[in-house]
């Protein structure tokens, strides 16, 4: 068979996605005759798709001596974006930032505008991102999006709405930002753009779904990506970020052990050398499954390896250490990370954990401020599974507070929002909480159809540790202590009044309002079955509460 044979076979396994396929022809003519720059382009990007990155950044090089060879600086200037931007994303950023300012420069002697001058307005859009200056990243993003239409390149387009899309999005314009990242997905899945696009605007949109609570919408694009594997055999490229994708959404509907097969794949898929820099989402993964099942030191040692990947371990260590009982660990490393966190989504991911801490802590009045704080974020927002979170820190805090009414109306209206987006574990969790609210009430029936209905889920699950605690709070059913029949601030407030203060005197020493005394005292009155501060003295000191 002839050298133009194998390069015509070459050229049609690519066109019909045929990564494999396409990198072998290529490779065997090569070994004859050199190839054209078009066919090295194309030869380097099925390179890359099946997963040789190194190889792949050489032909790209090769192609773009090529293309100044031939006089073509609008395409020499293509392959050293590509190029560039390849090296950037796996965390190469000072070769990949050279190759990109040899891109600017092959360009300055372009007198005209071109395609090319739009992908390089992509990276200076995303430095700008990152330093904080949103308006200039938007503006930047706006000139690609102006390029792509003059020149009819979808590829540019699809990168140009990505990046308006996920700016809107971290600037808190969350609707109108996913929005944009929806008409990049729907090129993506209409064909109309190349492999390399239509993976990185996948991974690009399923976790600005995630990072901004939207569940639903995570989820389908999620599906769309694994739709988009499987129709290509040979891809490699995007696989492992799949794989991660899928782990959570598993992972959200119950389905631990296919969660965690699905997060294990992803930490082989992207560790191998040179690893991935997506490696540390996967084996933060790892940890939160591990985390759920009880298996603790594993978890640990997950979230210890997404640390040294570059990933933050947080909140989930922090959740690992509450789990463990080290609440002084888990408060202070939790601050630490909130106090690093400056938009508004990053630090919803943390407060609902910050807020269990602080509460662990019996820093009720902090937990508050932190629930209070989310809440507001999540008004501003309509993404279900933000507006749970919110509900549960809200609903704990009340609970802290001896808002047991509150809290229990809260967490009702909570668990019908987890039971929407089919998210069982959260739902038992707020099925606990709900019923140790129904307990204080007095309402005990209630009380234990809650506590059956977690301990069910529990099991199915394998939440070992959950169901352990929900079981022994099921045992305890019949002989609440006084721990579970005042909140910790009536118990400050009981041991004040067996020490013969007054509730001017109580008000004081709390900083509370001589009314919030005035209600806390009855209800312990209430609580207790006494009719006066007697009473509930006598009930202290037989009880051992002062």
């Amino acid at each position: 068979m002839t050298t133009y044979a194998t390069v015509d076979r070459a050229r049609e396994a690519f066109g019909r996605s045929a990564w494999g396929e396409a990198y072998t022809l290529w490779t065997e003519a090569d070994r004859d005759q050199a190839l054209a720059s078009d066919d090295l382009s194309s030869w380097a990007t099925a390179t890359y798709l099946v997963g040789h990155d190194a190889e792949a950044d050489n032909l790209w090089a090769r192609a773009h001596g090529a293309c100044l060879d031939r006089g073509d600086a609008a395409h020499a200037a293509r392959c050293a974006f590509w190029l560039g931007l390849g090296l950037m994303l796996r965390g190469e950023t000072a070769r990949g930032g050279a190759w990109l300012g040899r891109a600017h420069r092959v360009l300055e002697d372009v007198p005209d505008q071109t395609a090319e001058h739009g992908y390089l307005l992509v990276p200076a859009a995303l430095q700008a991102l990152g330093g904080g200056d949103a308006a200039a990243a938007y503006e930047l993003f706006s000139q690609a999006v102006e390029l792509a239409d003059r020149f009819a390149d979808r590829d540019l387009l699809a990168l140009a709405r990505l990046g308006q899309g996920r700016t809107l999005v971290k600037g808190g314009e969350t609707s109108r930002g996913l929005a944009f990242l929806d008409e990049a997905m729907v090129a993506i899945t209409a064909g109309e753009v190349g492999a390399t696009v239509a993976g990185i605007v996948f991974c690009a949109v399923i976790e600005t779904c995630r990072d901004a609570f939207d569940v639903r919408r995570a989820q389908e694009w999620t599906e769309a990506m694994t739709r988009w594997c499987a129709t290509q055999p040979d891809l490699v490229a995007y696989r492992g970020q799949c794989s991660i994708y899928r782990a959570e959404v598993l992972r959200l509907h119950g389905q631990w052990e296919e969660a965690l097969d699905e997060a294990l794949r992803a930490c082989e898929r992207l560790g191998t050398p040179p690893a991935h820099a997506a490696v540390g989402m996967a084996h933060y993964e790892v940890g939160e499954l591990r985390r759920l099942r009880g298996e603790f030191e594993a978890a640990e040692e997950a979230y210890r390896e997404a640390n040294r990947a570059g990933h933050s371990p947080q909140p989930g260590l922090g959740s690992l250490d509450l789990a463990r009982g080290r609440v002084d660990s888990a408060h202070a490393a939790l601050l630490h990370a909130l106090e690093g966190a400056t938009q508004p989504l990053d630090r919803a991911r943390l407060l609902g954990v910050v807020v269990e801490a602080e509460l662990a802590a019996e820093d009720v009045a902090a937990g508050r401020a932190s629930a209070d704080e989310l809440s507001r974020i999540a008004a501003e927002s309509d993404a279900t599974a933000l507006r749970g979170a919110a509900g549960y820190a809200e609903g704990a805090v009340q609970f802290a507070e001896g808002e047991d009414r509150a809290a229990a109306l809260n967490l009702r209206e909570t668990v019908q929002l987890w039971r929407e987006l089919d998210a069982p574990y959260e739902a038992a969790r707020t099925h606990v909480l709900l019923a140790l609210s129904c307990r204080r009430l007095g309402d005990a029936g209630t009380a234990e159809l809650d506590l059956d209905a977690a301990c069910s889920i529990f099991a199915r699950l394998g939440a070992s540790t959950d169901l352990s605690a929900a079981l022994a709070l099921v045992e305890s059913g019949d002989r609440p202590g006084t721990s579970d029949v005042l909140s910790p601030r009536e118990l400050e407030v009981l041991r004040l009044v067996a020490a013969g203060q007054t509730n001017r005197e109580i008000a004081g020493e709390l900083t509370l309002s001589e009314h919030t005394v005035r209600r806390h005292v009855q209800n312990i009155f209430a609580k207790l079955d006494v009719p006066s501060r007697a009473g509930a003295t006598a009930y202290a000191f037989r009880h051992h509460l002062v």
